[in-house]
C-alpha cells in the first residue's frame, strides 16, 4: 500500500512538472518581449525580464498561475507572494499593489491571469450543486494556495488554445469552468463562493466597494452606508478591514489617488486639477497622501511614468525592426 502512495506521488511530481514546462514553453514562445498580452477573452499574459517596482491598480476577480518567477501583491498592509508552486485569487474589485520579485533575462518571470465573471462563477456554483448558507464568516478578498496538479493542468491546457484557433469557441468556456470548478473543490473554495455573492457579510461588503468606486470622488459618509447595509458602524468597519485588508477611508482614498495618476497621465493635468476631479479639496494635502503612496510627488511621478513609457515604446520598436530584418535575411535566403 504505502509502495502504491509513493508511486501515485511521484507521478503526480512528474506531471506537474512535465505541465510547468510546457507551460514555460507556451508562453515564452507566444510572449516574445517583456509586456502584457490578452490573446482570448479573459485571458492575460504577462512576461518581465528583470524584477519591477510596484504597479498601482484595481484588481478584478480572477486567478492567476506563474509559470516561471514570483511576484507580490499588496493590499493594505498585507503582502501576498505567489511562484510557480501556488497561485492567488482574488474576488473582489480591490485597489492593490503589485510588482514582480523573482525575473532575468535568462528566466524571465512568465504568467497567466483568467478573468473570473460572477455570473459565470454562480452558474458553476448552482451546476455543483453549493446553496447559500446564511451569513457566511468574514474572508480576505484574496489569498494564495499551493497549485495542484489538476489546476495547473486546465491552465497548460487553456494555453494550448493559442494554437488551435478553431477550438477556442467551443473549449475556452468549458476550460473556463473546468478551473472555476477546480478552485471551488479546492481550499479556496469559501472564498470563491464569495464571488456569487449567494449572502452572507462578504456580498453587504462587495456592495460597499461598489459604490465606493462609484462614488470614490463624494463625501464618504460611513453611517449613511452602515445604514444601507443593516449594520452598525463598528460592525462595517469589521467586516469591511476582513474583506479588503483596509478601512473604507483608505480604500476611497487609493481610488482617488489611483484615478489621479490616469487624469494626469492620460489627460495631461497639473496636479491640483487632477487633485480637484477626484475629491480632494486640498491640494497640498493631495500631494502629501500621493507621495505617501507613490513614493514621490504627482509631477514627479508622472514624468517618471512618461519616461519609462517611451523606453518601452522605443524598445517595442526596435524588437519590430530587428524581427522585420530577420525575415528580409530569410526572404534573401530564400531567394538565393
Amino acid at each position: 500500500m504505502s509502495t502504491s502512495i509513493k508511486e501515485r506521488s511521484e507521478r503526480e511530481v512528474q506531471r506537474l512538472q512535465a505541465n510547468r514546462e510546457e507551460l514555460i514553453e507556451r508562453l515564452t514562445r507566444v510572449l516574445r518581449q517583456d509586456g502584457m498580452l490578452q490573446p482570448l477573452p479573459g485571458l492575460h499574459l504577462a512576461r518581465s525580464s528583470s524584477p519591477t517596482a510596484p504597479l498601482h491598480g484595481i484588481s478584478i476577480p480572477s486567478v492567476c498561475v506563474i509559470a516561471q518567477g514570483s511576484k507580490e501583491v499588496l493590499l493594505g498592509e498585507s503582502c501576498y507572494r505567489y511562484d510557480p508552486l501556488h497561485y492567488l485569487l482574488t474576488t473582489i474589485e480591490l485597489p492593490s499593489a503589485s510588482h514582480v520579485v523573482d525575473a532575468s533575462t535568462e528566466r524571465p518571470y512568465l504568467s497567466l491571469r483568467l478573468e473570473l465573471p460572477p455570473t459565470l462563477v454562480s452558474s458553476v456554483l448552482l451546476e455543483a450543486g453549493y446553496t447559500s448558507q446564511g451569513k457566511q464568516a468574514d474572508a480576505r478578498a484574496i489569498a494564495v494556495s499551493l497549485l495542484d496538479s489538476n489546476l495547473l493542468d486546465a491552465a497548460v491546457r487553456l494555453v494550448r488554445l493559442l494554437d488551435a484557433p478553431a477550438e477556442v469557441s467551443v473549449l475556452l468556456p468549458l476550460i473556463t469552468r473546468e478551473i472555476i470548478y477546480r478552485l471551488l473543490i479546492g481550499e479556496q473554495g469559501d472564498r470563491l463562493r464569495h464571488l456569487a455573492v449567494l449572502g452572507g457579510y462578504t456580498s453587504d461588503i462587495a456592495r460597499a466597494v461598489a459604490r465606493l468606486r462609484q462614488d470614490f470622488d463624494q463625501p464618504l459618509r460611513i453611517e449613511d452606508l452602515a445604514r444601507e447595509l443593516g449594520m452598525s458602524v463598528s460592525g462595517f468597519h469589521h467586516h469591511f478591514k476582513a474583506v479588503t485588508a483596509m478601512s473604507p477611508l483608505q480604500f476611497q482614498k487609493r481610488l482617488r489617488l489611483q484615478q489621479a495618476r490616469r487624469l494626469m497621465l492620460g489627460e495631461d493635468l497639473d496636479a491640483a486639477s487632477a487633485a480637484f476631479r477626484v475629491g480632494y479639496q486640498d491640494a497640498s494635502h493631495f500631494n502629501r497622501e500621493y507621495k505617501s503612496l507613490f513614493g514621490v510627488p504627482p509631477m514627479r511621478d508622472v514624468q517618471r511614468l512618461r519616461g519609462e513609457r517611451l523606453a518601452l515604446s522605443a524598445a517595442s520598436w526596435e524588437m519590430d525592426l530587428a524581427d522585420r530584418s530577420v525575415v528580409l535575411n530569410e526572404g534573401e535566403k530564400a531567394q538565393g
